[in-house]
């Protein structure tokens, strides 16, 4: 059994805001991103979230969409939120494990939406450094291992300061034939951020959602995603799933509500993924970091 599966969801344990790091040490950062609507970007970041929470790995998910659908499908009450995304915006100094709700998920933290960040994209118009806000709050040691984003269905100043934030994105992209117009212009906009605020921004994945091995166009789709993105699409596929649906009216991942439908196992395999590919960035990273001491060395040698 999945080890979050296994604790009582009514009473969550406290986040640990003394948890200590190593010097230096940040959690690594990915966007869930896409500017069309309807591709399972929330569900993808509730149940991915939920996934890595289960295999251990403490968690914070920041919901930057207005709608606050990640918040609402982790049984957070907008009666009970303070403080919100909003406040992590634009309250200058203010560090994300404060504002990190526990949820039913051992080990899986939110901050929630609000309301008032459907008026942050005029605000944040005049604001200093508008870009950079979200970067400012993430980029610091925090007591989690991800810090997952999950951004509104727009390519707005609130999805740019996600953008900005993050080393990678994961992209959900549903198979059908519109959202490969889509997916081409989030490309360019990853281009445009790069060159001008995040050059070390990099999609992490595209995730292949709502598909329905029944329907010829899901097949096609997946296999010119295949063929121009290669081993960045995830292996994982998402089929089309009632209970995924289903799940977030009674305030829960899909993994917590029916772990054995095929939606969640499908994002339990994606977690492991994932991992899997975060282990050989780590790997090359410290290859190429090795590579360059060593020729550092050697001019040093030859001079």
């Amino acid at each position: 059994m999945i080890p979050a599966l296994s604790a009582s969801p009514t009473a969550p344990a406290p986040i640990d805001r003394d948890r200590s790091f190593p010097a230096g040490q940040m959690p690594r950062l990915l966007a869930v991103a896409n500017q069309k609507g309807g591709v399972g970007k929330t569900t993808t970041a509730v149940n991915l979230a939920t996934a890595l929470a289960a295999v251990g790995k403490r968690v914070l998910l920041v919901d930057l969409d207005p709608q606050g659908n990640a918040s609402t499908g982790l049984g957070v009450k907008r009666s009970d939120i303070r403080k919100s995304a909003y406040d992590l915006l634009f309250e200058e100094g203010l560090n994300a494990a404060e504002l990190a709700v526990a949820t039913k998920v051992p080990g899986l933290y939110v901050v929630p939406s609000s309301m008032h960040l459907a008026g942050a994209e005029i605000e944040l118009v005049t604001a200093k450094r508008r870009e950079y806000r979200l970067r400012e709050a993430l980029r610091r040691p925090l007591p989690f291992d991800y810090v997952i984003t999950d951004c509104p269905p727009s390519l707005s100043l609130v999805t740019l300061n996600a953008l900005v934030a993050v080393d990678a994105i994961v992209v959900p992209l549903q198979c059908e034939f519109y959202a490969l117009e889509g997916l081409s212009h989030l490309v360019k906009t990853i281009d445009r951020v790069r060159q001008h605020f995040n050059p070390k921004l990099d999609i992490h994945g595209v995730l292949l959602t709502m598909y329905d091995p029944r329907n010829r166009l899901s097949g096609a789709v997946a296999d010119d995603v295949r063929e121009y993105f290669g081993e960045k699409v995830y292996q994982t596929v998402i089929p089309r799933n009632v209970r995924l649906s289903e799940a977030p009216s009674y305030g829960l991942p899909a993994i917590v509500y029916d772990m054995k439908c095929p939606g969640a196992q499908a994002y339990i395999r994606l977690a492991g993924e994932i991992i899997r590919r975060e282990k050989k960035l780590q790997s090359d990273l410290a290859a190429l970091q090795n590579d360059s001491r060593v020729q550092n060395q050697d001019k040093k040698v030859s001079v």
